[in-house]
């Protein structure tokens, strides 16, 4: 007789090891990424820019990719880089768990065997729940894809800008600021 296995649940989540390695619950299961050193560096530079424009202006909140969103479908949502707005949490305070909102900007950096596939459902996933702009760097190819929506995407090259555009007002960051 054949048994079929549970769907993961958020608790199952919580109990994944920390390891380095950024999991998810995705339809029922949990998925992982592997990352790597290039995907952590790309990271902490977007972090240490984005980051200390957002603390300077004080605009919201940065968060980095052990911080999970809650979505409307019930998945829980992992970005390499996130912020949201102030006046979006309450006091200002992220809480102990998931965050209730879907980030105002959504950043995902490609890592060498992430499949184009995931990454083009997690965009479309992040748009559906109200991320009003989504940066997805490729630092393999030294580039980005902007995406507003799912047909008003705009691709950067290195010496492109990454821009906040009226998310994250005034922030604009060359590309290569990033990936190299």
């Amino acid at each position: 007789m054949a048994t079929t296995a549970r769907p993961a649940t958020e608790e199952d989540l919580l109990r994944m090891p920390r390891d380095g390695q950024k999991y998810e619950l995705v339809d029922g299961e949990i998925r992982v990424s592997p990352a790597g050193g290039q995907h952590g560096g790309v990271c902490v530079r977007l972090i240490l820019q984005l980051g200390g424009f957002v603390l300077q202006q004080q605009l919201g909140q940065v968060f980095d990719s052990s911080t999970g969103f809650r979505f409307p479908g019930g998945n829980i949502r992992v970005p390499d880089v996130s912020f949201v707005a102030r006046g979006r949490l309450a006091d200002e305070r992220p809480p102990v768990g998931f965050l209730e909102v879907p980030p105002d900007l959504a950043v995902e950096v490609l890592s060498p065997h992430d499949r184009a596939d995931y990454a083009l459902d997690r965009v479309g996933e992040y748009l559906d729940a109200g991320v009003r702009l989504v940066w997805l760097i490729d630092p393999r190819e030294r580039a980005a894809v902007v995406h507003r929506s799912l047909t008003e995407v705009r691709r950067l090259g290195p010496e492109d800008f990454l821009d906040g555009e009226d998310v994250v007002p005034d922030f604009r960051c060359r590309l290569a600021d990033v990936i190299d």
